[in-house]
């Protein structure tokens, strides 16, 4: 039987529209963009959810409502995958998730809980800290600052900008819960680098929700925090190959 995760977070729609530019405009010194072809597909919580989903796991969504109007949408060159821009549109739109609504959760149904927190607002600290004290495997992918809100999560993964912006805030007891990515090179966990063989990178957008996920799907399966941390390094190189967010 397939392991059961409950995702939580803020989600979004990522548009990525590919094409040429061969001339700037006569009006104004700018390139003008050629549209060839586009993609569209959830992102934030919504990929993380998807990434589960395409590791074979059943996988349900908590998240903000009317996330579909919330875009990120990049102007990328077809041949060179340059991005031009990325323009967002409707950032006021995203809705808190409510006390309530995570009250009504059946949290003993799932394996696991990831929470995929971009700091949008959806997710306060207290929520993540209610969150994570009903279920005993809390994976967190948090934007905040570290801190005590943090204490009962199982394992915390977030980048070495995110860890260094955080640093003074996490104690010996953190440390031990943290895995922090390190691009290219892999990532660190209690004193340790799991690194990534050298690969052409493409786009690196939504990398870091495939770790989440897979790390998340992995240890759901083995209980084991190595296995799971090679897993993920593995899916993450494969999607960094691909452009656009994509899926495992």
């Amino acid at each position: 039987m397939s392991n059961r995760i409950l995702v939580i977070g803020d989600s979004c729609k990522d548009v990525f529209k590919y094409g040429t530019c061969n001339r700037l405009s006569p009006e104004a010194p700018v390139p003008i963009f050629n549209l060839i072809s586009s993609t569209e597909n959830g992102g934030m919580a919504a990929n993380v959810k998807n990434n589960i989903a395409s590791l074979g796991c059943n996988v349900d969504i908590c998240t903000n409502r009317g996330w579909e109007s919330i875009t990120k949408t990049r102007l990328i060159d077809l041949r060179t995958n340059h991005m031009f821009m990325r323009l967002d549109c409707n950032e006021d739109k995203y809705r808190k998730i409510t006390k309530n609504t995570l009250k009504n959760i059946d949290y003993n149904s799932y394996d696991c809980v990831v929470i995929s927190d971009y700091n949008k607002g959806v997710l306060s600290e207290e929520n993540i800290k209610y969150i994570s004290q009903q279920h005993p495997l809390v994976f967190l992918d948090t934007k905040k600052i570290i801190g005590d809100f943090c204490n009962d999560i199982f394992t915390i993964k977030i980048n070495i900008h995110e860890y260094q912006a955080s640093k003074q805030n996490i104690n010996a007891e953190l440390e031990d819960k943290i895995i922090v990515t390190l691009g290219h090179k892999g990532c660190r966990y209690r004193g340790v680098v799991y690194p990534v063989p050298k690969t052409e990178v493409k786009d690196v957008s939504g990398a870091g929700d495939t770790f989440l996920a897979a790390l998340a799907v992995e240890y759901s399966r083995s209980a084991s925090i190595e296995k799971a941390i090679i897993f993920a390094n593995e899916c993450a190189t494969k999607v960094v190959q691909k452009r656009g967010v994509s899926i495992i």
